[in-house]
């Protein structure tokens, strides 16, 4: 299981996102979730970025949310992190 970090960035964002579609939330927290059981899971479709966003990933979270996030290792613990960049529209976040 690995842990997840929340950007000040990413909080904006969801904040402002959630609030447009409250909705939304509970996909939110649901996706969230399973991110940090099985962030390669079929069903968030998470993929490598390309061009200015090369290096970084994003997933889905519904039909029009995306999630941008990077893995890094942990220095002190050598275990994997989801770092939480950015959630929004399609046209949001690229």
């Amino acid at each position: 299981m690995r842990k997840l970090i929340l950007t000040s960035k990413f909080k904006r964002s969801l904040k402002k996102f959630v609030q447009r579609n409250i909705a939304l939330q509970q996909q939110v927290e649901k996706t969230l979730l399973q991110m940090t059981e099985d962030v390669f899971a079929s069903n968030l479709m998470s993929h490598r970025l390309k061009g200015e966003y090369d290096g970084l990933r994003a997933c889905s979270c519904g039909y029009d949310c995306r999630i941008i996030f990077t893995i890094e290792k942990n220095q002190q613990t050598n275990e994997d992190e989801i770092v939480l960049l950015n959630i929004g529209s399609h046209d949001e976040v690229y």
